[in-house]
């Protein structure tokens, strides 16, 4: 070491284990999720933390009310950990392991419809892979390395992140046979103002609450007034399942609904989906390249089962 340097700092057996527990509640955001995976208690794992930490002489999470995120300092750690443990997996099989978990994070309709009923599939094909799946609205952070793999349904603009199109997306209104009987809709949508409209008001991001319905009308049958009566969801799944107990008429994206109308618990009462959607289904990811190979093997099986 030449003369004046500063001591080189080295890491202990306790802050291996502790950096263990530390890339396990990074991965969960989560304590409580971290030491169930462990076999621990939350409180040993956030003594554990701690003791990092203070061994690191950084922060590593933000406590807040009820959940932990990464500082920037956790973030530049926890993603330094999962190369290394990527690494690790390629070092022990002798190649870019196809073995660990991904962490997923899907938008709840298309979780729900399409991506949950395909999931043994891939653990068949894949049994040394374990999927991570969390679903939700909110905007996903990529910088903190807590989400391998994203599934969104937009316009394929993503600043400074990859995408892939995995699937087109068509709509058209679907309800009950029986209340499409009941409100004289078969073939008719000048009939629509006396129905209810069931509404995804976060059908993509920034969208106004309307905005399936009101480009549907439009290109459809711009004669036909927007209805006054509806029920509004933040997802088009829960828009769907409305529409099977007769509470109205929900813009049904074809991917989603398809299994309900082929078991005629739903109807096309005004034809087939002849409306392109602006919108598509993409895997989104992090920028970087080459991907780990587990991620990899997930993207390309999602892709399969697009075509």
């Amino acid at each position: 070491m030449p003369a004046g340097a500063p001591p080189r700092a080295t890491l202990t057996a306790s802050q291996f284990a502790n950096l263990h527990t530390f890339l396990v509640a990074a991965r969960h955001a989560s304590f409580a999720l971290a030491a169930q995976e462990l076999a621990l208690t939350p409180s040993a794992v956030s003594h554990r933390i701690a003791r990092l930490e203070d061994s690191l002489g950084m922060r590593l999470f933000e406590r807040l009310t009820r959940r932990v995120k990464l500082t920037r300092d956790g973030e530049r750690i926890f993603a330094a950990l999962q190369a290394g443990w990527d690494g690790l997996h390629a070092a022990i099989t002798g190649g870019d392991a196809l073995a660990g978990s991904i962490t997923v994070h899907a938008r709840p309709s298309i979780a729900q419809c399409w991506l949950v009923p395909r999931l043994a599939g891939f653990t068949a094909q894949f049994p040394d892979l374990s999927i991570d799946l969390r679903v939700g609205n909110e905007a996903v952070d990529f910088r903190a390395g807590q989400v391998d793999l994203a599934l969104h349904y937009g316009d394929g603009n993503f600043p400074g992140l990859a995408a892939r199109k995995l699937m087109d997306e068509w709509l058209a209104p679907v309800c009950s046979p029986a209340y499409a009987r009941q409100h004289g809709l078969l073939d008719m949508p000048q009939h629509l103002p006396g129905a209810t409209l069931l509404h995804d008001t976060l059908a993509w991001p920034a969208c106004a609450p309307d905005a399936e319905w009101r480009l549907w009308l439009d290109v459809q049958a711009p004669e036909v007034a927007l209805p006054a009566r509806s029920l509004r969801f933040d997802r088009a799944d829960l828009c769907a399942q409305a529409a099977i107990h007769h509470a109205g008429v929900a813009m049904g994206r074809r991917q989603l609904v398809q299994p309900w109308l082929a078991s005629g618990q739903l109807v096309l009462p005004f034809g087939g989906f002849a409306l392109p959607s602006p919108q598509a289904y993409y895997l989104v990811h992090s920028a970087r390249a080459p991907l780990p190979a587990r991620v990899q093997a997930l993207l390309d099986w999602l892709v399969g089962q697009a075509i």
